[in-house]
């Protein structure tokens, strides 16, 4: 081979390659646009098994995606659920261990993560998360009216958005007021697996504000398809919680419908059983994003469940939960373990064991036996196997038979709250500073005794970091 010829292959060698370079450093990475509903349980929608309930616009998404059906918070409640998907971290790590309370100072975020990757973060609707100076959005649209998403002002982002994104669009919906005139009555309720007969008396307002809701979302995936943002955007639907069992450690407070569509990606139509956390969120946009996962986040990245693998991502699912700063408040802490089968619950204030947590302010103790006998009928420990018993119905503690199963749960879980640095491992049982729901003040859902009104003083509550 001559001189020129070898120039030659060599000079097409890397034009070649800068052409292959140039075309990698052009793809643009996927926007993340996440649709995050309030208070719905998983088996309230068409596509989860409710054929009364009008979700045509997520049962359509989940014909086009992938629909997860173990897919968990670790808290049923509203701050928590949102903490564990913008910090990637339980919530008592990131410190929004109860509602309405702000996250620890010094977080980062998806915020951070993405911005430094060249997306632009933006929250539109519900916030619910604090503080600012940790969440500060590329851009925040607020709720219109405190209650209806500003679908104006995401039609008119989605129109001129020239970089990558992430778009957390955080409806309202079907989170109460519930009207009480609409198109349904206690008749077309469809009865769930763990409600029995008994029809409480918001559901009628309750699927309308999903009607409703659905209405938000059928507009947000409008805009996605009119400015051709569909084929390069995973696009996810999840709810919070469910309403059922808001407040507790439940199966049906706990686990969430969470749907993928991911065009290219997501094979249309399919189901996964694996487990998830939303604490796996975060790291799952980074992994695609291709940002390094800090270690500080506990979630685990689920890319390759929702490019058709079916490995097990998490052995175990961690829950936590709390009555107070809540508007019933009231000292009952619970921590709870799921793995593929079993499920173990401690309920650290249960009736059987009060008296162990009293210490020398009476004050304190009065609270203490408040909380536990408000819910007499909670044991201490709880075991159930989700396989047989998928709605926690027969407490297996008791049975012999299941020692070895409770034990190496409850090992899991100790090691768990250790790796938290949770409270309740060092404390009696502390009591949490309110900001909105005092145990010691009176309001239309709390009364106090004369001798316990206003008996709380500052150092009575455990040390904060807000």
């Amino acid at each position: 081979m001559n001189k020129l010829n070898l120039n030659t292959i060599l000079f097409g060698t890397l034009l070649f390659t800068a052409f292959i370079l140039k075309g990698q450093e052009s793809i643009t990475p996927p926007n993340f646009i996440f649709y995050l509903a309030d208070d719905q349980d998983q088996l309230d929608y068409g596509a989860y098994g409710n054929p009364k309930v009008h979700t045509p616009a997520l049962d359509q998404l989940a014909k086009e995606g992938m629909k997860f059906t173990k897919f968990y918070t670790s808290q049923s409640i509203c701050a928590p659920s949102r903490s564990q998907i913008f910090t990637g971290m339980y919530p008592v790590k990131n410190g929004c261990m109860a509602n309405h309370l702000p996250v620890k100072k010094d977080l980062k975020t998806v915020i951070d993560y993405l911005e430094a990757k060249g997306y632009e973060v933006v929250l539109a609707g519900k916030s619910h998360v604090k503080p600012n100076s940790v969440f500060k959005w590329t851009h925040y649209f607020d709720s219109i009216n405190h209650r209806y998403l500003p679908l104006e002002a995401i039609d008119s982002y989605l129109a001129k958005v020239k970089k990558p994104f992430c778009l957390f669009v955080t409806s309202d919906f079907p989170h109460g007021p519930y009207p009480k005139e609409g198109d349904y009555t206690k008749n077309d309720i469809y009865t769930l697996p763990y409600n029995g007969r008994y029809i409480p008396n918001y559901k009628p307002g309750y699927y309308q504000n999903i009607k409703d809701d659905n209405a938000q979302l059928e507009a947000v995936l409008g805009m996605v398809d009119s400015y051709g943002l569909r084929e390069n955007s995973i696009f996810i639907y999840a709810s919070d919680h469910g309403i059922s069992g808001k407040w507790g450690v439940s199966e049906q407070g706990l686990k969430i419908p969470f749907v993928v569509r991911w065009p290219g990606v997501v094979k249309p139509g399919t189901n996964s059983q694996t487990m998830l956390s939303l604490v796996d969120v975060l790291p799952t946009f980074l992994d695609i994003a291709g940002s390094e996962i800090d270690t500080t986040i506990d979630g685990k990245s689920f890319y390759k469940t929702l490019q058709g693998d079916e490995s097990n991502v998490n052995d175990y699912i961690f829950s936590l939960a709390t009555k107070q700063n809540i508007q019933a408040c009231k000292v009952f802490p619970t921590r709870a373990v799921r793995g593929k089968r079993y499920k173990f619950i401690r309920n650290y204030n249960a009736l059987e064991v009060h008296e162990s947590n009293f210490g020398e302010n009476s004050v304190i103790n009065s609270f203490i036996k408040i909380g536990a006998e408000s819910f007499p009928m909670v044991p201490y420990e709880e075991l159930y196997d989700l396989e047989n018993d998928p709605y926690q119905k027969i407490n297996l503690i008791k049975n012999s038979k299941f020692d070895a199963v409770k034990s190496q749960l409850s090992e899991v879980l100790y090691t768990w709250m250790v790796s938290q640095d949770d409270f309740l491992i060092s404390n009696h049982m502390p009591l949490i500073k309110p900001t909105l729901h005092p145990l010691d003040r009176n309001s239309k859902w709390n009364k106090v005794s004369e001798e316990n009104l206003k008996g709380l003083k500052s150092n009575d509550y455990m040390k904060s970091h807000y």
